[in-house]
């Protein structure tokens, strides 16, 4: 495993990270418990320190397993975690007030079952809530050494200017990926010039870069792959195979060129890889074994 500095310290963490919104199956077409268990311990065996997740995976599943995964080994792993989609009569709501952070990071720690939160992170922006108080929530959630480091996930650059203007906002998590690059215009040189580590998620295109797919397939109305389908029809999915079969020139397996080729950009610190069993994980750890020339 390769490892970059985590955000202004000395700490180190994996370029490629487990991405966990999978464990517990939800929204993601089943996923078996133990496997999830022993992915997250491949992951460590591996290096692959850095994981993250978020109480909404599976209403708080992923972090349970997480917990029951890390028992015993927790100095191993750098754990990320979310704040402010909130489950509530079967919706979900934004909700990053004061009150609402607090409350969810108890719980976080509680499923986990660990004294800290190395980062915190809100999940997506709330409107109903200026990120100013949010960022206020956070600075006392630190203070009392419940987290170590704060983030933010989905956020445009505007948002961000404001959250960095009150606290030290160490990590945007975002979409990028061969696919999705929009990024690359404002949000990444903009966290490349202030020291903002950048988590990317997505660097799969829900499957789409893996090139298993050749049409779109007939996923559930939940099914979370669809956030990526849905935007890839027509001559839209067209481009995509174009760039997939560009990737097949490398004669790597494409999971890895697509993670690969992420993680070489220079501004990102972690590319995040999903998985539901150790196999996946040892073949996504595969892509910190070669370079890509600048050519996609």
């Amino acid at each position: 495993m390769k490892y970059v500095n985590f955000s202004g310290t000395q700490e180190k963490v994996s370029v490629i990270g487990l991405g966990t919104w999978v464990f517990g199956g939800e929204n993601w077409g089943g996923a078996d418990d133990e496997a999830c268990v022993a992915a997250v311990g491949e992951a460590l065996s591996l290096g692959m320190n850095f994981i993250d997740t978020a109480p909404f995976y599976t209403d708080g599943k992923a972090e349970r397993l997480i917990g029951r995964a890390i028992k015993g080994r927790r100095e191993k792993a750098f754990i990320a975690t979310k704040c402010g989609l909130v489950r509530e009569n079967g919706r979900i709501r934004h909700d990053l007030s004061p009150a609402s952070v607090a409350r969810e990071a108890d719980e976080s720690l509680r499923r986990m079952d660990c004294d800290v939160i190395d980062l915190y992170m809100c999940h997506w922006p709330d409107p109903a809530t200026p990120v100013e108080k949010t960022m206020e929530a956070f600075l006392r959630l630190r203070a009392e050494r419940k987290i170590r480091h704060i983030g933010v996930s989905n956020f445009d650059l505007a948002l961000l200017k404001k959250a960095c203007a009150v606290a030290p906002v160490a990590t945007l998590e975002v979409q990028y990926s061969l696919l999705e690059r929009g990024i690359e215009a404002e949000l990444l040189p903009f966290c490349r010039d202030k020291g903002i580590g950048v988590i990317a998620y997505g660097a799969l295109g829900g499957g789409i870069l893996t090139g298993k797919y050749v049409k779109v397939p007939p996923f559930g109305k939940w099914d979370a792959r669809r956030m990526f389908y849905d935007h890839f029809e027509g001559e839209k999915l067209k481009k995509a195979q174009k760039i997939v079969k560009e990737m097949q020139a490398f004669g790597r397996p494409l999971n890895q060129v697509a993670l690969n080729w992420v993680r070489q950009k220079a501004g990102v610190m972690t590319v995040l890889a999903g998985c539901r069993n150790p196999q996946q994980v040892r073949e996504n750890a595969g892509a910190v074994d070669f370079d890509l020339p600048d050519r996609i």
